[in-house]
């Protein structure tokens, strides 16, 4: 047999060692609350009436094929890893690295923003006078350090205790969504609406529209999140399908009912990137004149916004951990704590790369411009994994081999329909938004950041077969 590079499975001892906290219910608020970011609302809303439509098209082609491709999958390989663990297991060593490295970095870049939108819409709760501060670089980027730090020493402790806000920002959407439905609810049949019928017509007259599309399917990203645990799961196999089911429906309604609330409030060429639900929430709420809500409110979205910034945080620092236990990165990468019995050692790498970041992303262009590069950069890291996840399932469905838990048309529909809609919100993902201003830089800051992202895992995988042992590939079992 031909040899390949560093040994799989390595770090089999070290993952034994996780604890195994999250049952189903924390598993259906992990999902709401990974999925349904309040702080992708503005950003998407800001594009116009066309994106109720493209919600509908992303959630009928990717984000069920991709619930469909992650309940396939974790139960063929389950384990901590999720993409990272299915594409190696698909394509071989150097594609797993690869989506595992793209996955990471791609929250590397979105968990900044995640930050910075707590920061807007948590100033609500103090008032005008205080909210003037969100344009200003200096205090959000010292804030943004400040929660960085905060939700690091959180999840070193553990996810008994670090679900816990993760829970909280599951209630805290949930609820949160629900205020704002009822809210625009009451604003429409009160007051009318900013949001027309003759609106919802569809016409692609600016080509810039098309690149809301990827900031879309990359807002219902998440379903492979508590995979990514997988060995910090109670019954997995039992709880994962429910949970992912329960979690996902949430999620959409929510989306939905929160993009349309966002558009009958407020024109969509006033939508504030950064705070667009809390200005919003108070349009209607001095529409109906319940303006003393607007501040528990604000309270409530910045616990939600802060469960989102937790929950990938805690999730996507498990793929260098393993990454490191495979010996593809510095084995210290995989070093677990001694006491907490958590990554550590990734949790600080992945804190240290979001705190340069957001310093980074200030330079040359305002908050608002800084936001929508770091969210563009994350759209396209985070997409071509997802590539990966309908590539493994279409090969585990046409493999001849595996048990399938679904049928196979189903499958390969989802399969196919996933993979399309993942490769054309990649392509439109290089597209400025409306927002963009400095197209050029903001072009050039796309491009250096890929550059960066896979010059540097061409090196840490070339480096990794320099250093590790040689051995022989492992015999996979079919489940």
């Amino acid at each position: 047999m031909a040899k390949i590079g560093p040994k799989i499975g390595g770090g089999a001892n070290h993952t034994s060692s996780l604890k195994r906290v999250l049952g189903r219910g924390d598993l259906i608020l992990l999902f709401i609350v990974a999925v349904a970011n309040l702080n992708m609302v503005p950003p998407i809303s800001a594009s116009g009436p066309i994106t109720l439509w493209l919600w509908v098209a992303a959630l009928l082609f990717y984000f069920w094929p991709q619930g469909a491709a992650v309940t396939e999958l974790s139960q063929k390989w389950p384990g901590e890893g999720g993409i990272y663990l299915w594409a190696k297991r698909s394509f071989g060593e150097q594609h797993g690295f690869f989506a595992g490295w793209c996955y990471w970095l791609s929250n590397v870049f979105y968990l900044p923003t995640v930050v910075l939108s707590c920061i807007g819409v948590g100033l609500y709760v103090f008032g005008p006078n205080i909210q003037a501060l969100e344009h200003n670089p200096y205090f959000t980027s010292s804030l943004a350090i400040g929660i960085l730090l905060f939700l690091l020493t959180l999840n070193i402790r553990g996810l008994s205790l670090g679900k816990w806000i993760n829970n909280l920002g599951g209630v805290g959407t949930v609820g949160g969504g629900a205020v704002v439905i009822l809210l625009a609810a009451l604003t429409l049949h009160h007051h009318g609406s900013a949001l027309h019928r003759a609106d919802l017509h569809v016409e692609f007259h600016d080509w810039r529209l098309f690149a809301v599309f990827g900031t879309i399917c990359y807002s219902l990203v998440g379903l492979d999140l508590a995979s990514i645990m997988g060995d910090e799961i109670r019954e997995p196999k039992k709880n994962l399908p429910i949970a992912i089911f329960w979690g996902g429906l949430a999620a959409a309604i929510i989306y939905l009912g929160t993009t349309s609330a966002m558009l009958i409030a407020v024109p969509h060429e006033e939508i504030g990137i950064l705070s667009g639900i809390l200005q919003a929430i108070n349009v209607m709420a001095r529409h109906n004149g319940l303006l003393f809500i607007v501040a528990p409110l604000a309270f409530l979205e910045c616990i939600a916004i802060l469960g989102t910034a937790s929950a990938w945080f805690s999730g996507a620092a498990r793929l260098p951990f393993v990454a490191g236990i495979d010996r593809y990165l510095p084995p210290v990468i995989g070093k677990i704590h001694p006491r907490y019995k958590t990554p550590y050692v990734s949790l600080i790498v992945y804190a240290v790369l979001s705190s340069l970041l957001t310093l980074m992303s200030f330079l040359g262009v305002s908050v608002g411009e800084a936001y929508l590069t770091l969210l563009d950069l994350a759209v396209i890291l985070q997409l071509l994994p997802t590539c990966y996840l309908f590539g493994s399932l279409l090969k585990h469905t046409l493999d001849g081999k595996s048990r399938l838990n679904a049928s196979k048309p189903y499958l390969l529909a989802n399969g196919v329909g996933g993979l399309l809609a993942a490769t054309v919100g990649l392509i439109v993902a290089f597209i400025p938004s409306r927002q963009v201003n400095s197209i050029w830089l903001y072009e050039i800051k796309l491009i250096a950041g890929c550059v960066l992202v896979f010059g540097s895992a061409y090196l840490f995988y070339r480096n990794s077969l320099k250093t590790a042992p040689m051995v022989e590939p492992l015999a996979e079992t079919a489940l």
